[in-house]
Order: C-alpha cells, then sequence, then structure tokens
C-alpha cells in the first residue's frame, strides 16, 4: 500500500477522471519536490542566461523553447511525464524573465507588480471556476481545462518570482531568510489540509504558488556573490545541477509511471 501523505492526496475526491485523458500527474511528495526544483532552476537559469547573452535574445530563446514545450504538451494525448516536465520548466525560465524584466526594464517596483499578479491571479481562477465549476487539476482533461490550468501555473510563476524579490530586496530579507520565510509558509497548507480539513482544491493553489518564491529563493542564495548575500556557486552550476536532478528523477516517473493519475475509490 502506497504511503499517503498531507500533500499526495487527490485533488478533488469527487471526480472520477479517466486515465487515459489525464493531462496533469498525480499529487504525491515527489511532485513537490520536483516543483520546487523547477523554481530553483527557473530563477538561476534566467539569471545566468540575462548574464551571459543579450537579454532579449535570452527572452526571445526562452520564448521560442516554451512555445515548443506547449506544442508537445497539447499535442499528448494523456499525461506524459517529459513533456509535462519539460513545460513547467520552460514557464518557470520564461515566468522569470517577464516578472524581473518588469522590474528591471520597466522600474516596476515588486510590491507593484506582486499586486498586479495577484490580481490577475484571481481573474484567472474566477473564469476557470466560472467556466468549468472546478479548478480541481484532476479535472484537467479537455483542451479548455488544460489552457486554464496552464494560464494559471504560468501567473503563480510570475506571482512567486514578484514575492520573492520582494522579501529578499524591498523587504531585505535576504536570499536565505526569504527560503526560511517560504518553508514556513509552506506549512500553512500542509497543515491546514492535513490537520484542518482545508479544502483540497484551496491547499493545492496555496501550497503551488508558494513553491515558487521557496525554490527561488534558495537557488538564488545558492547562486548569486557572497556581496549579495549568497553562497557565491554560480548560477550556471547551480542550473547545471538542478537540472540534472530533475531529469533524474522525471526519468524515474518515466519509466515507473507512479505519478500517472489512476482513479481510486471515493474520486
Amino acid at each position: 500500500m502506497r504511503t499517503v501523505t498531507p500533500l499526495s492526496l487527490p485533488i478533488d475526491n469527487q471526480l472520477a477522471v479517466r486515465p487515459a485523458l489525464s493531462k496533469v500527474p498525480q499529487v504525491t511528495v515527489l511532485f513537490w519536490v520536483i516543483k520546487v526544483l523547477t523554481t530553483g532552476m527557473g530563477e538561476t537559469t534566467s539569471d545566468f542566461l540575462a548574464h551571459t547573452i543579450d537579454p532579449i535574445v535570452a527572452v526571445g530563446l526562452a520564448g521560442i523553447a516554451l512555445a515548443v514545450a506547449f506544442v508537445l504538451q497539447f499535442s499528448a494525448g494523456r499525461y506524459v511525464a517529459w513533456r509535462y516536465w519539460l513545460t513547467v520548466v520552460m514557464v518557470s525560465v520564461f515566468g522569470t524573465m517577464v516578472a524581473d524584466g518588469l522590474h528591471v526594464q520597466l522600474g516596476v517596483p515588486y510590491a507593484v507588480s506582486a499586486s498586479f499578479f495577484v490580481v490577475v491571479l484571481a481573474v484567472v481562477l474566477l473564469s476557470w471556476y466560472s467556466s468549468e465549476k472546478t479548478l480541481s487539476i484532476h479535472s484537467v482533461h479537455t483542451l479548455r481545462r488544460e489552457i486554464f490550468y496552464w494560464v494559471t501555473v504560468m501567473t503563480t510563476f510570475a506571482l512567486g518570482t514578484a514575492v520573492g524579490d520582494l522579501t529578499a530586496t524591498t523587504l531585505h530579507l535576504g536570499y536565505f531568510g526569504s527560503g526560511v520565510l517560504f518553508a514556513a509558509v509552506m506549512l500553512i497548507p500542509v497543515v491546514g489540509h492535513w490537520k484542518l480539513r482545508w479544502n483540497a482544491v484551496f491547499a493545492f493553489w496555496f501550497a503551488y504558488i508558494v513553491t515558487r518564491p521557496l525554490g527561488a529563493s534558495f537557488a538564488d542564495w545558492l547562486g548569486v556573490p557572497a556581496a549579495r548575500g549568497g553562497a557565491d556557486v554560480g548560477t550556471g552550476l547551480v542550473s547545471l545541477v538542478l537540472g540534472l536532478v530533475i531529469v533524474a528523477l522525471v526519468g524515474y516517473l518515466t519509466v515507473t509511471r507512479s505519478d500517472e493519475t489512476v482513479r481510486q475509490p471515493g474520486w
């Protein structure tokens, strides 16, 4: 019998999803591990590219890679681990560039961009619920729901990036301090769902948003120079290591198919 942990429970116990049509993975502990790793990789990869090649070229290349990833993801008839996580990685990289661009290139304060993305996320979620009457990721088995899902994912990445930078720089917590803060915040939806019986969909999206600044803050701390409060490992090296770990874990999921959504009693 598989061990059930707080965030490995089904997101919606009222919807029966056909495994052949599911476009998202089962939410397990490994799901959250990979998700945090992708947020960290997206942050450091974005910084590495922006400081290695022309920022405009970097954004263009990331945009093309994201478009290719979306084509692969949407063309699949069901959830395929490597396609799904490739898309998440590219959303992370491109989303970071967009959020950072608002501040660096346009001078938008992090507090303003964070507030803006909160409003955008609320609009997206309200539109999704109004159209589909559910926000459960295990209901993502139609094209329209999949579009809503990925728009939501992109918005959470942009929001998380802005919030993470807000705490690290504007509020002067630093990257490591921000990471510790968001690790503590992550416990709120875990305990809320596990012990207080919070709505599973709400707890999921709460946790999903927090994973972005959580992973990005610690990755930034590892990658940036000591003058900026980091460990000075280097963004390129951090990106490479995180990328290799992600590839290994996704390879494991591809072989074992242990994260494919299965129909369970009570769904």
